[in-house]
């Protein structure tokens, strides 16, 4: 398992790269920074950086070649001591240009900013839409233009934008900027609706794209732009100055960042030896909880009922949380006898359907720790009105107004997935660690099933298949299910927010957690910001 987790913190590091030492090189030549340099330059030294989305994109546009993160970063850090949400356009990535990952992760991380109530800064550096797959980003609700209808709702929530451009910002893209709070854009910068050669094909005006959509231009004769900047140090300078003006900017430090001083009651390097990377082992998530919530603070409710949830009260980083987690260990109940490990019974759903209420009724948020195989199958258990209690927890979860965060920790299979709080859920963070699965039943089961199916198609059609065929269609069916099942797969269609190393878990909850209990902005109708 620890060789496992090392090895995709290192696949980690080569993503983090975006398009290698050839694009870092391009960047510089056009004297433009890397995206994580500038990166570096706007956020306050050594505080920490929660990115979302680094496997977005993974292994799936692999004709077009290698798309890491989806050509753009995105995360929350401290910008002047304010919490702040960044998506930067990666131009050494098929220069910026929007894949539909990439769509996705950017609608994404603005949902996770609203809820939060984050101020937003987008450094823009981007070709626009990929046109070969123009289809799957420009029409849908979640695609292109729910960027800019976000960027409209957010600035009527009073939530601030700040946008930066630093090299090209074409075509639809270009409301993006237009629609923050404020702009700022570097010298040899585009801003157009429309570039050179698209104008001439359109109305036959020849134009340079400097006299085009310059930053001089927009500075001095369209008016867009409210801040002319020579480069990207004095831009990202320029930037922190104006997140400084922020009234939670001026606020003590003390107040912002709680000092934690509790401590877990074990060692989270213990996860290591508690957990099997297969994810067959037994194990008693209270140990696992052990290593993530401060010591001492836990109080198991219901503890002798519904023994294969687990929910508790704890603290974090001295922060009040509720917690929902599947127990792996097999337990024995007084009605009914043996349960499995890891699968929910009609009692353990509605005991965490009721916490849920309760963690609702007092404001807590909740954590949700994964590692579900689904509900309990068979006579007994729909004697035992399984569905009618897998409906209770699933429309509590549905209905519950706190924040959520769902931490993957092995298995997350089938109806299991929604009553622990899935993505359809809306968790306000979803990360996994490197050991987790995804899917709506295990490779074993779902790849017979499968197989099942192909070998009834097949014995309709003219031709029998042979036994090595048989054999030979069971086993690619298992290697593509299982492919599926891994989290990068999973990390990649952006089913998950990161892949987190397991002995991270504590520090990652105790970052995040500041962030989901901010006050969430109340809608009301009126335009936001719009420029002049």
């Amino acid at each position: 398992m620890r060789a496992h987790c090392a090895a995709i913190a290192k696949e980690e590091a080569v993503l983090r790269e975006g398009g290698g030492k050839a694009g870092h090189e391009r960047q510089r030549k056009m004297g433009r920074l890397p995206v994580r340099e500038r990166l570096s330059l706007l956020l306050d030294k050594n505080s920490p950086f929660f990115e979302i989305g680094l496997w977005a994109a993974y292994k799936m546009y692999e004709q077009w070649g290698k798309i890491p993160a989806a050509g753009v970063v995105a995360g929350i850090g401290n910008v002047e001591g304010v919490p702040c949400m960044i998506i930067a356009n990666d131009a050494t990535v098929k220069a910026g240009a929007f894949f539909p990952q990439t769509t996705k992760k950017v609608i994404h991380a603005q949902r996770i900013a609203f809820e939060c109530s984050l101020p937003i800064v987008y450094l823009v550096d981007s070709a626009g839409v990929f046109l070969p797959m123009q289809d799957e980003i420009f029409p849908d609700e979640d695609d292109f233009g729910r960027i800019f209808r976000n960027n409209s709702v957010i600035s009527a929530a009073g939530i601030p934008q700040f946008a930066a451009i630093m090299g090209n910002c074409v075509a639809g893209g270009a409301y993006l900027p237009v629609l923050c709070d404020k702009i700022l854009m570097t010298k040899g910068s585009g801003l157009y609706l429309a570039g050179p050669s698209l104008v001439k094909a359109a109305i036959g005006q020849v134009v340079d794209a400097e006299e085009l959509g310059g930053a001089q231009m927009h500075a001095e004769i369209s008016g867009t732009v409210d801040f002319y900047e020579k480069d990207d140090p004095s831009c990202l300078k320029r930037l922190r100055s104006l997140i400084a003006l922020l009234p939670e900017a001026k606020e003590p430090e003390a107040s912002r960042v709680p000092k934690e001083t509790a401590k877990p009651a074990k060692n989270p390097d213990g996860i290591y030896d508690l957990i099997s990377f297969d994810g067959q082992k037994q194990y008693d998530v209270r140990d696992l909880l052990a290593t993530v919530v401060d010591a001492n603070s836990v109080d198991e409710y219901k503890a002798d009922y519904g023994k294969t949830i687990v929910t508790a009260y704890a603290h974090i980083g001295g922060r009040p949380v509720g917690i929902v987690a599947n127990q792996r260990l097999q337990v024995r109940t007084k009605k009914e006898g043996i349960q499995m490990g890891g699968v929910i019974y009609s009692d353990s759903a509605d005991k965490a359907a009721r916490f849920v209420m309760d963690c609702n009724q007092t404001s807590l948020p909740i954590i949700f720790f994964q590692d579900v195989t689904g509900f309990m199958v068979g006579r007994d258990a729909e004697e035992s009105g399984i569905i009618r209690s897998g409906a209770k927890l699933v429309n509590a979860v549905s209905n519950s107004v706190v924040p959520k965060i769902t931490v993957v920790v092995g298995g997350s299979f089938g109806a299991g997935n929604y009553a622990m709080c899935g993505k359809a859920y809306d968790p306000r963070f979803i990360v996994a660690w490197p050991t987790a699965r995804y899917a709506v039943m295990g490779a074993a089961q779902a790849s017979d099933t499968v197989f099942a199916i192909l070998v009834r198609a097949r014995e309709r059609g003219d031709k029998k298949a042979t036994h090595e065929e048989l054999e030979e269609l069971r086993a690619k069916v298992k290697q593509s299910y299982e492919e599926q099942t891994d989290i990068r797969y999973g990390a990649a269609h952006g089913w998950v927010d990161a892949i987190i190393q397991p002995h991270e878990t504590r520090n990652i909850l105790a970052q995040v957690l500041p962030y989901v209990s901010r006050p969430t902005p109340k809608g009301h109708f009126h335009t936001g910001v719009i420029q002049v």
